[in-house]
């Protein structure tokens, strides 16, 4: 006899759950990406930058929850909340990445 969390995990279909995760690392990178440019624009240093990426990194999970994955989840995502919380290391670097270089065009001669 299964229990619960085996019929939910039974549920869930491998190829729609590669696409949901590979559509979320995509969207995130694009946003931290676009966050990095904002935080060198505005010439953004030390905290006030990365407290740009938290914010930014929140507002693109409250987006993702509410439109693609319509406020469940647990539906299309095996870790839940949590997958879409979680920024990925290689974001961070993408986002410092793009921070500095926006920062050293944009405040070259400042």
């Amino acid at each position: 006899m299964s229990t619960p969390a085996d019929e939910a995990q039974q549920r869930l279909y491998a190829p729609h759950i590669l696409f949901n995760a590979t559509l979320v690392n995509n969207i995130k990178f694009i946003s931290s990406c676009f966050a990095g440019a904002v935080a060198g624009i505005l010439g953004l240093e030390n905290s006030l930058g990365f407290l740009l990426f938290v914010v930014s990194t929140l507002f693109t999970s409250a987006c993702l929850f509410v439109v693609n994955f319509k406020g469940q989840p647990k539906k299309y995502a095996p870790g839940g909340i949590s997958d879409l919380l979680n920024p990925g290391q290689e974001n961070v670097s993408s986002f410092i990445l793009v921070w500095t270089l926006f920062y050293g065009i944009v405040h070259v001669y400042d």
